[in-house]
């Protein structure tokens, strides 16, 4: 049974027409059919605009344009609500400068066709650079509802670009993203899965191409207030999730991680990526 998929991709301001490009045709050119939902967060420049009217006349591709920057989260929450409202039961989500495999989605239906209690299915990552070219580094996250919970207490247990969801998942948790986090959406997110008894697995297959730069180091989640942030809520997730002092340990290490300089959180990422 064939059944219908929606793609949901956030654009912003910031974005890079030549990644976007990419992105959206990686998600088009899929083996299972899809349809797209790309959410325009706020005013953004002539060249990505121009970027984006190119799929306009595409019958698959639904392009939702915000008036004000709200961030992440209430752009995810706006396009899934378009999803529930279309009746879609299956939502995956995709970044503006990211590339899917082109089996991504077929694989990761077929796997909760045959896994009807998992609520969300990952993948593996490949990382590629600003050219387009793969570094070599894969990223295989764990495989198993009970592997990701243990695995959370360090880091998230999902590539959040890379995830399809079961409205199964939002029902459960009775909500969508927390739209008080302009960062960190993701985790809270898994953390209110968990709490809620959702199941999260991944596939073993590379299911996306991640792109690293060199801003990503600069510019996502770092910061004394991000930071301070991030600690109380880890903090509050491993009470909650009763993770114990080694997982408070992590939290604090990520603490004086997101507050160091880039090259230091550079290094990190290499060694313990």
């Amino acid at each position: 049974m064939n059944y219908p998929v929606a793609v949901i991709i956030p654009v912003y301001k910031n974005d890079t027409p030549q990644y976007v490009r990419p992105a959206i045709d990686s998600i088009i050119k899929q083996t299972y059919s899809c349809r797209i939902y790309i959410g325009v967060d706020g005013p953004i420049g002539n060249s990505l605009n121009s970027c984006l009217e190119a799929y306009e006349n595409n019958k698959n591709v639904s392009i939702v344009r915000f008036a004000e920057n709200r961030g992440l989260a209430c752009v995810l929450n706006d396009l899934l609500q378009i999803c529930f409202d279309n009746g879609y039961e299956y939502i995956a989500r995709m970044d503006a400068d990211d590339i899917s495999l082109p089996d991504r989605i077929e694989k990761q239906i077929c796997f909760l066709n045959e896994h009807p209690e998992i609520d969300v299915v990952g993948g593996a990552i490949n990382e590629i650079d600003e050219e387009g070219c793969e570094s070599g580094k894969t990223i295989v996250y764990p495989a198993t509802p009970t592997e990701c919970k243990k695995f959370f207490a360090k880091r998230n247990p999902l590539a959040h670009p890379a995830v399809l969801f079961r409205k199964s998942f939002f029902d459960k948790i009775g909500h969508c993203y927390r739209p008080e986090y302009r960062k960190n959406q993701d985790t809270m997110l898994w953390y209110d899965g968990l709490m809620h008894g959702v199941n999260i697995a991944n596939l073993p297959n590379v299911v996306l191409k991640f792109r690293m730069t060199e801003a990503l180091f600069k510019k996502r989640r770092n910061g004394w207030v991000f930071a301070k942030k991030q600690l109380a809520d880890r903090l509050q997730i491993n009470k909650n999730l009763h993770y114990g002092h080694t997982a408070d340990l992590f939290a604090y290490a990520m603490f004086c991680l997101l507050i160091a300089p880039a090259w230091v959180k550079k290094i990190a990422y290499k060694i313990f990526r």
